[in-house]
């Protein structure tokens, strides 16, 4: 690769007896022979990190990963439509795949660096000179395993690379997943189970990946025969020898001042600080946003937050993955449907007198349709479905963000990279796959009961969970993928899961109205950039297509 690194420049800081990773002293003069020293040895393994702020909650990682997908489409902002409709800007000089590439490949590249050069440390205690160099290795396969999904065959390199490169070429995926796998062995061996510094990886988060890993690896042609086995053996592990535990609301797993929360396995950091979130910023809150703020009633505060309108929910998600909205709270948990009169100066008035006050009903998202009759009745803007357009529409919640500092602030909040829901998916998906479907069906019904409706009396409320429970004939890979979708909405798992179960064309065209036209087979990769073309000199090929 013809990338001129310099790892020592990026490093960010060591840490310095903090409670959270993030909370590290700065150096600013920095050497070649620095991260032979213990302190030296701490920075690098922080700034193996950075990548992880660079792509999750970021605008470049979410329009690679929601839409262009079966449950998300765009809104009527942002300048990368065409990931969603697959349109011939989806080429290999977009910046997004051209980021992604280089902000891995620096990553990796530090954690080479700390992998090779971690056991001459010496004046450090040989735990914990171990536990980071299996920080390393959990983040190079993270790194690596984001990079072989989106790009298929890439350039695989286990040692530091200090100067420019030219030389490079394409590993198969055979080998790029041997790696990842050793390399999340080897940190499952090393890293401890809990850990005092939030946001440090530990040993149940490299056992999530690697189970994550796996369920992916054994739809590909890099497939082993007992990885679907592997996948339930190390999520049933996660779920049952550790400290986790499923929430009993499930918006508390995404409420703010929550994060570290006992479904949370593993999350990127981020802090109200541009120097330590990078070029990357948590600007989920923003991405989901329905054009509330010029509504009738309306401006645009913390609280409701900045509508970007980026990603518009798609009429089967809302329709069909979230058709049972009798029994199954999530619908009504993860969107907005109410927005509360913050303007006065833009209510509406009849005969001079307002017709609600600051503080009322402003906008309503019922969610279903409504008599004329009714709707003529409120004082107030009701959007039923068939009014929804690119720039009305329910909104995503998960990541709602008050705390930022004002309206065009960067967002605060830590993103949720592995939850304990997402385990019991895997599971269950891994047990299917294994020959034991009853088991599976076990673990589906345990999530789906988390968000079973609370009645008014304890005889309702488990008519609500029995609704919730599925049987052994229900249980398919197409209902774990629209249980995926109800649970995990948003959180930057859709186009990787309908790729590696080699349903995003169907489901695409099926479903993605926006998208339908222009979708393939060769859509299942993204373009190899075309500066690593470019500035190889040996052939690198591009991906088909392209």
């Amino acid at each position: 690769m013809k990338i001129k690194i310099i790892i020592l420049l990026i490093f960010t800081g060591y840490l310095s007896s903090c409670n959270n990773l993030l909370e590290e002293e700065m150096h600013s003069q920095l050497t070649d022979n620095f991260i032979n020293t213990a302190a030296g040895l701490e920075s690098a393994v922080v700034a193996a990190y950075q990548p992880l702020r660079q792509y999750y909650g970021v605008e470049r990682g979410m329009t690679t990963t929601v839409f262009g997908t079966d449950i998300y489409t765009y809104g009527s902002d942002g300048s990368f439509k065409f990931f969603n409709d697959y349109s011939s800007q989806l080429d290999a000089r977009n910046t997004y795949s051209q980021e992604i590439w280089n902000n891995f490949y620096i990553g990796i590249n530090t954690c080479n660096a700390i992998i090779t050069r971690g056991p001459t440390v010496t004046d450090v205690a040989t735990e914990t000179r171990n536990t980071r160099i299996g920080e390393a290795k959990f983040l190079r396969a993270h790194h690596y395993f984001i990079l072989v999904q989106t790009f298929g065959p890439i350039h695989l390199s286990l040692q530091e690379t200090t100067g420019v490169q030219t030389e490079s070429s394409r590993s198969d995926i055979k080998e790029v997943y041997k790696v990842i796998v050793t390399d999340l062995e080897d940190a499952i061996a090393n890293l401890p189970a809990t850990t005092s510094t939030y946001g440090r990886a530990t040993k149940a988060a490299a056992e999530h990946l690697l189970a994550r890993v796996l369920l992916t690896r054994a739809t590909s042609t890099a497939a082993e025969a007992n990885d679907y086995e592997r996948a339930a053996i190390l999520a049933k592990n996660v779920i049952n020898n550790y400290n986790f535990a499923l929430l009993p609301d499930i918006f508390q797993v995404f409420a703010q001042n929550n994060e570290q929360n006992s479904e949370i396995i593993f999350a990127a950091q981020y802090i109200n600080s541009p120097i330590y979130n990078g070029d990357g910023p948590n600007n989920a809150s923003r991405f989901f946003l329905m054009e509330y703020d010029v509504q009738p009633g309306m401006k645009r505060d913390l609280p409701n937050g900045t509508p970007w309108k980026r990603f518009r929910p798609t009429n089967y998600l809302l329709n069909q993955v979230y058709q049972d909205r009798v029994n199954d709270v999530r619908y009504e948990k993860f969107f907005k449907h109410v927005f509360y009169a913050n303007n006065e100066a833009s209510i509406p008035k009849v005969n001079g007198v307002p017709q609600y006050t600051l503080g009322d009903t402003a906008i309503w998202l019922p969610g279903v349709e409504l008599p004329a009759s009714v709707v003529s009745q409120k004082p107030y803007q009701v959007i039923t479905p068939s009014k929804y357009t690119a720039k009305l529409y329910p909104s995503l919640r998960k990541f709602e963000d008050a705390l930022r500092a004002d309206n065009q602030a960067n967002g605060v909040r830590d993103f949720p990279m592995m939850r304990l829901a997402e385990t019991y998916l895997i599971a269950a998906e891994a047990l299917m796959y294994s020959g034991n479907p009853a088991e599976a069906v076990k673990y589906i019904n345990t999530l789906r009961q988390r968000s079973a409706r609370i009645g008014t009396t304890p005889e309702e409320t488990l008519l609500h969970q029995q609704a919730m429970d599925i049987t052994e004939a229900q249980l398919n890979i197409d209902f774990i993928l629209e249980e995926r979708a109800r649970e995990l909405v948003g959180e930057m798992f859709r186009w990787f899961d309908l790729v590696r179960t080699h349903k995003l064309v169907e489901r695409v065209k099926l479903y993605n109205p926006d998208a339908a036209a222009n979708i393939k087979e060769i859509h299942t990769l993204r373009p190899i950039p075309q500066d690593q073309i470019d500035r190889t000199t040996s052939e690198f090929a591009q991906n088909p297509g392209y």
